[in-house]
């Protein structure tokens, strides 16, 4: 029996799955819609609603003055994403060196996704069903914010000059 048994083991060592979670985690709040397993998604769904949780904490501690709740919430939520910038190089040699994954995340999840949900008490995230994949039938899913298909539909708008495919000169 499975009693108190809690997550789903995905085929991985616990530290494998982590980095995988973290790994999708980064993504999924970048991106704001991955494609995915399900099982995959199933587990990456609590981890986001968390890290929404914690954004919207420490954007609220922030605009109340309470810098230190600020800190500490935004801290806690970068335990889900990887870290970036960590290298002595790249902070010292390169002045402009483009935030890596880990930081735009955090950065993103504390402004743009933070004021979005502001007044929504959960369920940030929905799970699309996309059937089977081909090659080893394992049952796919997107995972998405919601409120990101609007978004989605406004930027395919604004790309002007996009050719279809096949319309290239031979």
């Amino acid at each position: 029996m499975r009693h108190l048994v809690a997550h789903r083991k995905l085929g991985r060592t616990s530290s494998h799955r982590r980095a995988l979670l973290r790994n999708l985690c980064t993504s999924f709040i970048l991106h704001e819609r991955i494609v995915t397993t399900l099982p995959k998604a199933k587990e990456l769904r609590p981890l986001a609603e968390r890290a929404v949780t914690l954004g919207r904490r420490a954007r609220a501690a922030r605009e109340a003055g309470q810098n230190e709740k600020a800190v500490h919430a935004t801290r806690l939520a970068a335990n889900y994403f990887f870290a970036g910038n960590s290298s002595e190089y790249s902070r010292q040699h390169v002045p402009g060196a483009e935030r890596t994954a880990g930081v735009a995340a955090v950065k993103k999840l504390t402004g743009e996704l933070a004021e979005r949900f502001a007044e929504r008490p959960g369920g940030y995230t929905r799970i699309l069903k996309l059937g089977r994949r081909k090659g080893d039938g394992a049952e796919m899913a997107l995972i998405e914010f919601i409120g990101s298909e609007n978004k989605k539909a406004v930027e395919e708008k604004a790309k002007p000059g996009k050719k279809p495919a096949g319309d290239e000169k031979k």
